[in-house]
């Protein structure tokens, strides 16, 4: 295993589903966070693309729908993942309550960690922009 140190707090036992670097770093609290960003990001779409079509802006504007559905596809994808990209990019996990946090400070485990988060920035990049695409070419 990783090796790692204390955060502000001492080391917790950790749980089955613990630390594996680039694989999982975020326990359940974490988890359902970023599942409610998700929730949060699909209804910020919702709403977004239901003003611009409710003020008739032109089809080009329904572009902006990329930016919350972005947001959503990244609470998701950590969620489903298991794993926090800006944990992965700062290098540190959390399997207890919110907040508690401890740093990785194996070289190897955080080189596998920020791999993952550019790997879900770039999902999420992805997702959202063809949500946008799609949310432009509508025949509203």
């Amino acid at each position: 295993m990783a090796d790692v140190e204390s955060a502000g707090a001492p080391l917790l036992a950790l749980a089955p589903e613990a630390y594996v670097p680039g694989i999982c770093n975020i326990g359940p609290a974490e988890i359902a966070r970023r599942s409610r960003a998700g929730h949060g990001g699909v209804v910020a779409s919702l709403v977004t693309f239901g003003a611009i079509v409710a003020l008739a802006m032109p089809a080009p504007v329904r572009l902006l729908v990329a930016l919350p559905a972005a947001a959503a596809a990244s609470g998701y994808l950590q969620a489903r993942l298991r794993f926090c990209a800006g944990f992965g990019s700062t290098g540190i996990f959390n399997f207890g309550a919110l907040g508690q946090r401890s740093r990785v400070s194996d070289p190897e485990s955080l080189a596998k960690d920020r791999a993952r988060s550019r790997q879900i920035s770039l999902a999420s990049f992805a997702i959202g922009s063809a949500v946008g695409v799609v949310a432009a070419l509508l025949p509203l």
